[in-house]
């Protein structure tokens, strides 16, 4: 799953030869080939269901209420992961080049039945 600023096709063709991807569109996705990119995606993922968007602010239901497991979201490029209300929020970070000082990151998530769990995979630590 992809949460948004994907750069370029050539991302999603080059995740797609690894495994299948979702992806919503980023703020920082423009053009032709963004356009096709909904803002945000359902994902069924055994018993729990996954909600994704670029901007987490602008969540526009009740996750807990809606039974979403997880809602992964983008935009800050903060790797974050918490729970509130019995819902795991996952930003992964930007596997991509580095944003401000932040690290370079993904997560893994993990899904039995009904239950989601993540954690955060720091491929390069922040600069400065």
């Amino acid at each position: 799953m992809h949460a948004g600023d994907v750069g370029s096709p050539a991302v999603l063709e080059a995740l797609a030869a690894v495994a299948p991807v979702v992806a919503v569109r980023g703020n920082n996705d423009r053009g032709p080939w963004a356009a096709g990119l909904p803002a945000t995606e359902i994902v069924q993922a055994d018993a729990s269901r996954v909600y994704v968007l670029h901007d987490l602010s602008e969540l526009d239901l009740d996750a807990a209420a809606a039974r979403i497991g997880a809602v992964i979201s983008g935009h800050s490029h903060a790797p974050k992961i918490e729970t509130k209300a019995g819902v795991l929020y996952v930003n992964p970070g930007s596997a991509g080049p580095r944003r401000f000082r932040l690290p370079i990151a993904v997560a893994r998530m993990r899904v039995d039945g009904s239950h989601v769990t993540a954690e955060l995979v720091v491929l390069e630590s922040g600069g400065g």
